[in-house]
């Protein structure tokens, strides 16, 4: 084998072989447990603390706190009154190098939310420094940026190495990506290693894939059946 050949199958033993695990970020500090999909509805971000809370322990402590939810459920911190002093909140995180913090205020900057003005080098800076600090959602974020050319040279090498980078630290949803990826081009057992990584992860869209992969004929029923069962598995570890 040449050189060449032994370096793209190491690097695919790599990208295989890690990232079955959810990163520490995806759990609700609470109760422990994986946030659901998307994480986005069943959960709440928290700028005083830079945490996600899901909405089971929010409600919780909503509940308990005898109705009082103008606090955070994880440090206590009183709601802020507007959305200037939320920003105020995230960049004292980010000086105090919060990687999600930083993640959070980048995503600002994208959007221009908040009364910043959209500002995408500004948002990758952001993410650059939060993915050396190890936050998955960093790489999965500037992975969008350079593979779609959104306020950044296009770069879909780069954008597919960062995707890479977010899969292997366990980002269920890039993981999706890389199988989608893989799908389309025809490399349909190349597309389950990855859709079969993300569905144990809970991630319902990967499980889709793979029964369309098993209804067309691409892909074994045993593999159908593992991916059906690890799905089932982590749904129920979230309960």
């Amino acid at each position: 084998k040449t050189c060449k050949q032994r370096a793209a199958e190491l690097k695919d033993e790599e990208l295989y072989a890690q990232g079955h695990e959810r990163p520490e970020s995806d759990f609700c500090p609470l109760c422990l447990l994986a946030i659901p999909f998307p994480m986005n509805v069943h959960s709440m971000f928290y700028s005083c603390c830079s945490k996600l809370v899901c909405n089971g322990c929010a409600y919780a402590t909503h509940v308990r706190r005898q109705g009082d939810s103008n606090s955070c459920p994880f440090c206590r911190a009183p709601s802020p009154e507007n959305d200037e002093e939320g920003l105020k909140r995230t960049q004292r995180r980010v000086a105090a190098k919060d990687p999600e913090a930083m993640v959070f205020l980048g995503n600002l900057y994208k959007n221009g939310s908040c009364g910043l003005e959209k500002n995408v080098p500004r948002a990758m800076k952001l993410w650059t420094e939060a993915a050396e600090l190890g936050s998955t959602t960093a790489h999965a974020d500037m992975g969008i940026a350079y593979y779609n050319g959104w306020g950044v040279a296009q770069d879909k090498a780069k954008g597919m190495c960062c995707w890479e980078s977010a899969a292997m630290q366990g980002h269920a949803t890039t993981r999706h990506t890389l199988g989608i990826f893989e799908f389309d081009g025809g490399n349909y057992d190349r597309a389950v290693r990855h859709l079969l990584i993300s569905a144990k992860m809970g991630l319902k869209e990967s499980l889709n894939e793979i029964k369309e992969l098993f209804v067309n004929g691409h892909i074994a029923k045993a593999q159908f059946a593992e991916g059906l069962k690890g799905y089932q598995d982590a749904v129920e570890e979230m309960k």
